[in-house]
């Protein structure tokens, strides 16, 4: 089992920042892929980005592509996510996820989820 907890959200204005951070315990050892996904009220929960453990390649949605970051500290069994040039459309609640080798950027490719951590970008 994997215990994962999301920090950081709030509230910022738009074209602001905010970083997000992921703490995760528990049996990690398992763990190839982490990311984010989010999910506005009324609308389906959506990808955002992801990074493998081992390698760091990154992967992310077309939407935050240039303006997001995802990083991780392997030695502290931490996740980030840099955001920048916030837009309105980004407000939603930010769920941290992890994957084993079968993981997939999809909302049924990830096997732990965190309890989510709310972003509101005002305008």
């Amino acid at each position: 089992q994997v215990q994962l907890v999301e920090s950081g959200g709030g509230l910022v204005q738009a074209g602001g920042s905010l970083r997000l951070s992921c703490a995760a315990s528990g049996r990690t050892f398992s763990t190839t892929a982490m990311g984010w996904f989010r999910q506005a009220p009324g609308k389906e929960r959506e990808f955002v980005a992801a990074i493998r453990w081992i390698g760091g390649n990154t992967y992310y949605a077309d939407s935050v592509k240039g303006r997001f970051a995802i990083s991780k500290d392997n030695a502290k069994n931490t996740l980030y996510l840099q955001m920048n040039s916030l837009k309105p459309e980004d407000t939603a609640v930010y769920y941290c996820t992890s994957g084993g080798d079968d993981w997939s950027p999809t909302p049924y490719g990830m096997d732990y989820w965190g309890k989510g951590t709310l972003v509101t970008v005002s305008s």
